[in-house]
């Protein structure tokens, strides 16, 4: 009886302990071309709890798709990366996403063309900023060719995306794939990227 009392008392003083705060989750902004690609490709990332498609960048406030591909706005087809900073740090999600663009492409990216398609690194604070400018050092020795000239910007408004451009490769997985490959995506990074 005296165990289970004992037990019980340390149970007690357990449950009613504090409870220890995980890290809170962390965001990370950016463009790489059409949002869906983008969004497809970042969510494989482990650590990455959610990514969602929008608009960046621009001086329009809560942008449509049309007024952005209208490229009258000044925004950039982007996603925002929630990501848990215990299983992912800011570095490890930047190195991962030089891999999935063209960096020496600041016209659009791969089939699609114009402003709103360019690539662009979008930093919240001093810390992301320091971050991404020793990654894009870094990543320009991975290059097979070329230079990067992916800007790094301050983060403005983030505006979603509307609900069909959202998760896109997996709503329309027959059109996306077909949209993906069409494009050249993978193929021109294959060029682009040394192994």
């Amino acid at each position: 009886m005296k165990r289970f009392a004992a037990f019980l008392a340390g149970f007690l003083l357990l449950a009613m302990a504090p409870m220890a705060h995980a890290a809170p989750l962390q965001s990370a902004v950016f463009s790489g071309g059409c949002f869906w690609c983008m969004e497809h490709d970042m969510k494989a990332i482990p650590g990455v709890v959610s990514v969602e498609s929008g608009y960046t960048g621009g001086t329009v406030d809560h942008p449509s798709y049309e007024q952005v591909s209208s490229e009258t706005t000044g925004h950039y087809e982007s996603v925002k990366v929630t990501f848990d900073p215990a299983k992912l740090d800011y570095g490890f999600l930047l190195f991962r996403y030089w891999k999935l663009i063209d960096p020496t492409d600041d016209r659009g990216q791969f089939c699609d063309r114009g402003p709103s398609y360019r690539p662009a690194i979008f930093v919240a604070n001093p810390e992301q900023r320091k971050i991404a400018e020793q990654s894009k050092l870094d990543a320009q020795k991975q290059l097979k060719h070329g230079k990067i000239i992916v800007p790094i910007l301050p983060l403005k408004t983030f505006w979603p995306a509307e609900a069909y451009h959202r998760d896109y490769a997996h709503t329309h997985m027959i059109e996306y794939n077909l949209y993906r490959s069409g494009c050249g995506r993978d193929a021109t990074l294959r060029k682009v990227w040394a192994q």
